[in-house]
């Protein structure tokens, strides 16, 4: 039996993709590295997960380590690891400089070590971000990565340069696969999620407001897109494209080929909400200094770092993406269609936060 090695157990994209992996390897056993604080919280959810698929029981072994030390700070790594699913990261636009670099750059420098001394190696799995695009303007392919562009937080920089990292051991011959998911929301069927942050946002802030609700026209609300992308999409994306051998040294853009624009998702959400949005012209800069004011952010649910997306200027290309998993029945599914579900799902759990697993 073969050992996969799990890397972000029991976070967003890993608890939902565990067991999809399992299921296309029943010869294989998960090994997932977890920080001794969210340990109580990987073994609720892999019981819950065990219950809800009978063929995870006795597969998953939970151990305690951290990416930011050496060997992920495991006594030792089994010689039978095939393969590494690396997914931990800090997903926050306000984190400090120096932990966004200790954890997305050398924790995913300390699994390029792992990889490197693990004998029985076949593919390192790795999930980026589509932000590693930072302030690049127009269509962002999947075969770039440094354009010389700037970038609007440490969060998209430490993870320009994680992937940088993956790239040059990639050229030196390792076998990995990158994918960048854009902003990712809940299932599309059921909208689960386990944080309220990109779009939801904007869903919180015109559920504070009258029904003739005011939305600051930072930009041209009809030219800027939002990559947004369903968690089931990313997770089915991931587990198809990590058993072909075509996406060997690849990367993939898990995001909408159609991307909504700030209108639609506005608009949508006004819609869903019964509000009739107002769209009030507003500087970036001076919006931004406003809500930056002590206590109005907390008053319109709306952090001060995430209204640049609102004039985000890059578009993704997708074309490795919907190549690849052409005639699988995997694809990214409309904004339209699981917007409803979004906001349905938002309304019944008030007590989810935007707080992201650190």
């Amino acid at each position: 039996m073969s050992t996969v090695l799990f890397t972000g157990y029991p976070g967003f994209l890993g608890s939902a993709l565990l067991p999809l992996v399992l299921d296309k390897r029943p010869d294989a056993r998960a090994l997932c590295v977890v920080q001794d604080r969210f340990l109580p919280l990987a073994h609720k959810r892999l019981g819950e997960q065990v219950r809800e698929h009978p063929t995870l029981e006795g597969r998953v072994d939970l151990v305690v380590g951290d990416i930011t030390a050496s060997g992920l700070g495991l006594d030792e790594v089994p010689d039978d690891v095939t393969e590494v699913f690396h997914l931990a990261a800090v997903y926050d636009l306000a984190v400090p400089a120096e932990l966004a670099y200790r954890v997305n750059v050398e924790g995913t420098r300390h699994v390029l070590d792992l990889c490197e001394s693990s004998p029985n190696l076949q593919r390192l799995q790795y999930v980026s971000t589509c932000y590693v695009s930072g302030t690049h303007s127009g269509v962002f392919r999947e075969d770039q990565l440094d354009t010389g562009q700037s970038f609007l937080n440490h969060y998209e920089h430490t993870k320009f340069e994680a992937e940088r990292l993956v790239r040059e051991a990639i050229a030196e011959g390792m076998p990995a696969t990158v994918y960048r998911p854009g902003i990712v929301v809940g299932d599309a069927t059921t909208g689960d999620t386990q944080k309220f942050d990109g779009p939801y946002m904007i869903a919180r802030f015109l559920m504070k407001q009258p029904r003739y609700a005011a939305f600051p026209q930072v930009t041209d609300p009809d030219a800027i897109k939002m990559c947004l992308v369903p968690r089931d999409f990313v997770v089915g994306a991931i587990d198809q494209l990590s058993t072909m051998e075509v996406s060997v040294g690849k990367t993939y853009s898990l995001s909408d080929p159609e991307p909504p624009s700030i209108r639609e998702i506005v608009d949508t959400f006004g819609a869903l909400l019964d509000k009739d949005i107002l769209w009030i012209r507003m500087p970036l800069r001076f919006t931004q200094v406003v809500v930056g004011l002590p206590g109005v952010e907390k008053l319109v649910g709306f952090p001060e770092e995430a209204l640049a997306y609102l004039s985000h200027p890059t578009v993704y290309d997708t074309t490795n993406t919907t190549t690849d998993l052409a005639g699988t029945g995997l694809q990214c599914p409309p904004f339209a269609d699981y917007a409803p579900t979004m906001v349905e799902f938002l309304k019944l759990h008030p007590e989810i936060s935007s707080a992201a697993m650190v």
